[in-house]
């Protein structure tokens, strides 16, 4: 079984996830259904079906969380040495290029959110990033083409606030015309 590395932050978040379909959401879905059906023909019941298809969904999400669950390992990112960049690592990055800078904290997958500064452990840029050092220069493939970037910085941070606005994820993912 794949495991599935994440911070204690995102682990609390997936978890209270999973609690909100199973004691709230699926319950009041069924509680529709129940209602929808007494409304009559089945056959022509929109309320029924739409509830009934809700009902699947919900399930679905409930299967999905509880495997990520259960693959879950959680990862405290102060017990990991920082010398390099490692997952918890706040990242100051240059674009040797434009030198636009742009900050990323390297997370789990259930907690990324690149357009907050939080990147998967397991993104291309990510990838990239882990095991380098302050100085660095590396290329990152892009769908726009290849990006030069150099690690201006970098430390762990308890909180992950990013101090910049991120474009970058908008700039990484769109194609030049």
């Amino acid at each position: 079984m794949e495991k599935e590395p994440m911070t204690r932050v995102g682990y609390e978040k997936i978890t209270n996830d999973l609690d909100f379909l199973k004691t709230t959401e699926r319950p009041e879905t069924v509680i529709a259904l129940e209602e929808a059906r007494q409304l009559g023909d089945l056959k022509e019941n929109a309320e029924y079906h739409a509830a009934k298809d809700k009902l699947k969904l919900i399930d679905i999400q409930i299967a999905e969380v509880g495997a990520i669950i259960s693959k879950a390992v959680i990862v405290d990112p102060e017990a990991l040495p920082h010398d390099r960049v490692s997952f918890g690592s706040t990242v100051n990055l240059v674009d040797v290029n434009s030198e636009e800078e742009f900050q990323y904290a390297i997370v789990g997958s259930v907690e990324s959110n690149p357009e907050k500064g939080l990147i998967s452990f397991n993104s291309p840029l990510a990838k990239q990033l882990l095991g380098k050092e302050e100085g660095d220069v590396f290329i990152v493939k892009a769908p726009k083409g290849e990006i030069e970037y150099e690690v201006e910085s970098f430390e762990f941070k308890k909180k992950w606030r990013t101090s910049k606005t991120i474009n970058w994820f908008k700039k990484f993912s769109s194609k030049q015309v």
